[in-house]
């Protein structure tokens, strides 16, 4: 059996706002990286800079002690 909780209007409310101030900054974070993402992606594209292959990625991350599953 579930036990019952009461919370006043004004705490849940501080949680909500809490709540909805967290997801504003998962919000921000995820587009902040999505554009990084993007400016990678066309660096590579245009040959500013090298792509790694996956490959590569975990024979470098196996010489420096990481296992790769």
């Amino acid at each position: 059996m579930m036990e019952t909780v009461t919370v006043s209007k004004d705490k849940l409310g501080l949680v909500i706002s809490d709540v909805e101030k967290l997801v504003s900054h998962f919000e921000d974070l995820v587009e902040d990286q999505e554009q990084i993402i993007k400016l990678r992606l066309s660096d590579i594209k245009t040959g500013k800079i090298k792509g790694v292959s996956e490959e590569e990625l975990d024979k470098y991350l196996e010489k420096r002690g990481v296992k790769v599953a």
